[in-house]
């Protein structure tokens, strides 16, 4: 029959600790992020803002067109989708922007 070892809890955890012979050197780091406007271009919210720059001119080649009609539906779609999606992207950018 085998003997069994049988290790204590002092000699597995609380191993003595030797401090290291050299001493790392300081360094600083320093990020420009947050200051720099290129940060804030996220393709999110570029793409967001695109969609919604191509509709308004969308609505307004269809009013020099004369199709008033149809204007009056983009407008009223618009008139949610744009407070939803302004909202949307202010939260986003917060969310995912590191200050």
């Amino acid at each position: 029959m085998r003997k069994t070892k049988v290790f204590t809890f002092l000699k597995i955890f609380l191993l003595p600790h030797n401090p290291s012979l050299t001493r790392p050197r300081p360094f600083k780091a320093y990020s420009f992020v947050p200051f720099s406007p290129l940060a804030m271009l996220d393709p999110t919210i570029l793409t967001i803002g695109g969609i919604v720059l191509g509709i308004a001119i969308i609505e307004r080649i269809l009013e020099r067109w004369g199709v008033i009609d149809l204007v009056d539906q983009f407008a009223k779609v618009m008139r949610f989708i744009l407070p939803v999606t302004f909202y949307s992207a202010l939260i986003y950018f917060f969310a995912t922007f590191m200050f």
